[in-house]
């Protein structure tokens, strides 16, 4: 399986299911994502996600009285160097206007303005809804950072290049 490399100093937009996948150690996605958390221990790069991102891997853990799952889930979006996002009102914004344009739906919609607010050099996803967005409207220069196997992983320049 291939790794991920990113590179130094890169801003890391994860979507929720990045969180997912690691905390409880997805067979398919875990080793992939192993770098991307150690160039985040050692300060080669930032990651960001919204806060949309706490409420959203809470709900099944909650829904199934896991109480340790929600506790590992808040130990490493609330009490570590994430950098997690508040939904403001310009977020929400640009996420209607991202909704009125692509298919997105609103959660996608909202990470994606996200994304766009914190001016992050790459977005890293799942979701196979972020494959026909072709543009976010971000700077050309922006990093695009693909892997065959992870469907989704997107250039914020809107130009997805993973395996169909």
């Amino acid at each position: 399986m291939e790794q991920l490399a990113f590179p130094t100093g890169a801003s890391v937009y994860i979507d929720t299911q990045i969180i997912i996948y690691t905390i409880e150690a997805n067979p398919t996605y875990f080793n992939l994502l192993q770098p991307l958390w150690q160039q985040f221990q050692i300060g080669d790069l930032e990651i960001i996600t919204s806060e949309l991102t706490l409420m959203e891997t809470l709900v099944f853990p909650l829904r199934q009285g896991n109480l340790a799952l929600v506790n590992d889930y808040q130990q490493l979006l609330e009490n570590s160097e994430i950098q997690l996002i508040a939904v403001r009102r310009s977020i929400l914004k640009d996420a209607a206007n991202l909704r009125a344009t692509t298919n997105l739906k609103t959660p996608d919609a909202i990470h994606a303005a996200t994304a766009l607010a914190e001016n992050c050099t790459v977005f890293l996803s799942n979701d196979r809804a972020f494959r026909n967005v072709t543009n976010f409207g971000h700077k050309p220069s922006t990093v695009l950072l693909c892997a065959s196997n992870v469907r989704g992983c997107i250039s914020l320049s809107g130009t997805c290049k993973c395996s169909q």
